[in-house]
């Protein structure tokens, strides 16, 4: 028995989950949409999937959940009419572009008796995890202080159509922060306070992007693309998290923790694996590679693996949940608690102000390699 999933969104991210699907046991896409119908039909060819209209899709009866991957801006509409057909969703980052529609969301599926879920799924991946074990085990004491950093120099240089990251909703704090603030959730529990600081390094930007059929189209920016947040844990941890379009080069690692009794290097919350490295006292750092775990392994790019790619194992993670009547672990909670982070830090930023985080949320169960294999189509 496996729960029926229909895609709503061909864009660039679906080909993985897509690809992924028949790694995992409880769930089997049955159809495609898109607002592109060229995209859809391009999909459903490779996939041998049927196309349907966005409506179709919604109101199919055979389909248990919507997995929306549409762009930041349709997340709240999309999922609203998917709630209300009596269907699970599963989004892909952020839940929506404000905290407003967030919260509708949730109290949609709440009062509809349907499941949330949100990307991303990362935080489950062995690089995560594999850190959250050695803070379990006290492998650095109490946390005090950490960074957290994600700099480059924005997407016009690779993304085909990057023009929507430079809008309200997006800029690198609602598209890249999701990763950093839930995976910091994950092993540090929820977040009480931010404040920040925040400037837009151009008013503009080219598309570069080889191939791109936008390529030399020029880009208004009407977001914060370099930010500096200090994030307040609510057991006492305190964060600094940077996020930057504007940055050419760096040598930061994605986040680093220090505690009483040590510190540690967390690997790239974007992907799924990863290697850990941590130094008790003053000892030298000892690495600890996550490629063991059963999603940690190296497993893309297909044709000649350099990174542990696992998106859809939030989405196959939750059709699980269902089944064993349980909470999920990518949930509503956390990732409305991490909307509210983002919104904040961004409103903190604009407004120069401290902001006080309400959404609360509890800190998300770990995932033992023995949940991990029993989400596993073939062990």
């Amino acid at each position: 028995m496996t729960m029926k999933v229909g895609l709503i969104g061909c864009g660039n991210i679906s080909d993985i989950y897509l690809s992924n699907a028949k790694l995992f046991r409880d769930i089997e896409f049955v159809a495609v949409s898109s607002r592109s119908i060229d995209s859809a039909k391009r999909q459903g060819t490779k996939y041998g999937l049927p196309v349907l209209s966005v409506e179709g899709l919604i109101a199919e009866r055979d389909i248990d959940i919507v997995l929306n991957l549409t762009p930041p801006s349709t997340h709240a509409p999309i999922n609203l009419a998917a709630i209300a057909a009596d269907k699970h969703v599963y989004t892909e980052k952020p839940l929506a572009t404000n905290l407003f529609d967030g919260k509708r969301l949730v109290e949609a599926a709440r009062a509809k008796g349907v499941r949330l879920g949100c990307a991303p799924d990362t935080v489950l991946g062995g690089g995560i995890q594999t850190a959250r074990a050695a803070l379990d085990e006290g492998q650095i004491g109490r946390t005090l202080i950490g960074v957290a950093t994600v700099f480059s120099h924005g997407m016009e240089e690779w993304h085909p159509n990057p023009g929507f990251y430079f809008q309200p909703g997006a800029g690198p704090v609602f598209d890249l922060g999701p990763y950093y603030i839930s995976a910091l959730v994950t092993l540090l529990g929820p977040i009480s306070k931010v404040s920040g600081v925040g400037l837009k390094g151009f008013v503009e930007r080219t598309v570069t992007a080889t191939g791109s059929p936008q390529y030399g189209r020029v880009i208004p920016v009407n977001v914060l693309t370099s930010v500096q947040a200090h994030l307040h844990f609510v057991l006492g941890a305190q964060v600094s998290f940077l996020a930057s379009w504007d940055v050419w080069r760096t040598t930061f690692p994605p986040i680093e923790l220090h505690g009483t009794e040590g510190s540690m290097h967390v690997p790239d919350p974007d992907f799924f694996g990863g290697t850990i490295s941590i130094a008790r006292g003053r000892s030298d750092w000892l690495k600890i590679d996550s490629g063991g775990k059963t999603f940690g392994r190296k497993n893309w790019p297909a044709e000649k693996p350099a990174l542990a790619n696992f998106r859809g194992l939030g989405l196959a993670e939750m059709a699980r949940a269902i089944f064993e009547g349980r909470p999920h672990r990518a949930s509503a909670e956390l990732s409305l608690h991490t909307l509210a982070v983002i919104s904040g830090i961004v409103e903190s930023a604009e407004r120069g102000r401290d902001v006080e985080i309400t959404e609360v949320c509890q800190r998300p169960d770990a995932l033992s390699e023995v949940d991990a294999k029993g989400l596993l189509a073939s062990p």
